[in-house]
């Protein structure tokens, strides 16, 4: 193509774009500028962008003729998109993502899982291509697979930082970003440093709560500047308050009025699922109960560890472990109020659907749950590993059913407030293109090599 034709290109695609790229070099943008002039008599006819994969200089970022004259192609890498509140956030991303403006793609390292089911009418689903153990430090195989794909921005997920990222590098993406949806505690000293090393190849580090970014900063060395606190957010007109349909309670055959204190969440360590079982027992003992049953939706490798538990206590019959389950609006309305007994957290996705379903909430004070809850519902957090304090905040709240309506409509509203789907999902657009808000929207890791 002649130089005619690459000046109507760069004029017609800067007049054309919504929002251009701040990764877009300076000289770039001002030699388009220059060759407006030039450019409106020229023709674009037989011009055709090219979509393979461009090599980027490590220490500059350039202008990719064929990234401004289509929609922006990015890559979601994470392990699975089988239950959990990381793989609803990606597929609720995926969903909601301006389609006029971007491409979505979805690579699973392991399989796909529930969360994908649907997702093929969004995005184009990639599973993994087997690899060997020594793919943790030469992604070789990620990598090729990247440059097919031909993504202008990698987005990973936890439990990938460090090879996405490296698979990302080695196959020329020219903008990385990455989500920390949660981080254990103690953070074990070896993820602390491997992710690191993620961090230094990532230009936008995403924490879905300031606590989050604050454990980032503080253990995982990353530098402010590259750290964007979004929080989760849920679809509200989606999880609003219903009347009990009664579903839940005749498959357990339980009367219209036994009160449900309900759970959703994976079975997992980090949950503490044991300690809200011992705290349901220690209710129980009180005899403060007042005919309630415990109900923990979820799935997850600590699930026979707590059916022994709940034997242990003799809880069979007034504690329900559900497993998966896809009807969480039945679990919702039969559910007098919701709990969390988690060790930590990023910003619950269980937590907003609940609240926003109109469900008092009685949680541990861990992570973005403080924040969640705001100062209005700050009085529903308890100590973390404290099962006499959970046990004593339920007794209160059952206690006082005028509170616990109020506490309902307060966590609804602040929700609709706080944590809509429709704002987390434009701060992520906002993060591809390099123009989100604060200083991480301008952080650069192009000083860096692999």
């Amino acid at each position: 193509m002649g130089r005619g034709g690459l000046c109507t290109c760069a004029l017609l695609a800067v007049r054309r774009a919504a929002v251009t790229p701040s990764w877009v070099s300076r000289s770039s943008a001002s030699c388009i500028g220059a060759l407006d002039s030039v450019a409106a008599a020229r023709s674009l006819r037989g011009f055709s962008p090219r979509r393979s994969p461009t090599v980027f200089p490590r220490n500059r970022t350039v202008l990719r003729w064929s990234t401004i004259m289509r929609r922006l192609r990015v890559l979601h890498v994470i392990q699975n998109l089988n239950y959990g509140g990381m793989e609803r956030v990606l597929a609720d991303i995926a969903r909601y993502c301006d389609r006029a403006r971007f491409e979505t793609h979805v690579l699973c390292l392991q399989y796909l899982g529930r969360f994908s089911e649907g997702l093929e009418k969004v995005a184009t689903l990639h599973l993994a291509a087997p690899m060997s153990r020594a793919s943790m430090f030469w992604p070789r195989t990620l990598a090729n697979q990247m440059r097919s794909i031909a993504p202008d921005v990698v987005h990973s997920h936890s439990g990938v930082w460090y090879k996405a990222t490296l698979a990302a590098r080695m196959a020329g993406v020219p903008r990385i970003v990455h989500t920390e949806h949660g981080r254990a505690k103690p953070d074990p000293f070896r993820s602390r440093v491997v992710d690191s090393i993620g961090a230094l190849r990532s230009h936008v580090v995403v924490a879905v709560s300031a606590a989050l970014g604050a454990q980032l900063r503080r253990d995982v060395h990353v530098p402010e500047r590259k750290i964007l606190v979004i929080p989760n957010g849920v679809d509200t007109a989606t999880f609003r308050p219903r009347a009990d349909n009664g579903r839940l309670r005749s498959e357990l055959g339980l009367s219209p009025n036994t009160p449900v204190i309900g759970s959703i969440g994976r079975l997992e360590p980090i949950k503490g699922y044991g300690v809200m079982i011992d705290a349901f027992d220690r209710l129980r003992r009180r005899g403060a109960d007042r005919g309630a049953v415990l109900i923990i939706g979820g799935q997850g490798s600590e699930r026979a560890a707590l059916e022994q538990r709940i034997r242990e206590h003799r809880l069979d019959g007034s504690v329900f472990l559900l497993g998966w389950r896809d009807d969480v609006h039945d679990l919702h309305c039969a559910f007098k109020l919701f709990t969390m007994s988690s060790i930590s957290e990023g910003t619950s996705i269980s937590l907003l659907e609940a609240m926003s379903a109109g469900l008092a909430p009685v949680v541990t004070d861990v992570g973005g749950n403080a924040a969640v809850l705001g100062p209005q519902l700050s009085h529903r957090l308890v100590p973390s590993a404290n099962p006499e304090a959970l046990a004593s905040a339920w007794q209160e709240i059952l206690e006082n059913s005028e509170g616990l309506k109020c506490d309902g409509l307060k966590a609804r509203q602040r929700v609709q407030e706080a944590f809509g789907l429709e704002a987390m999902v434009r701060s992520y657009e906002r993060a591809y293109v390099g123009t989100g808000d604060g200083a991480a929207s301008h952080a650069s890791s192009s000083s860096y090599t692999l």
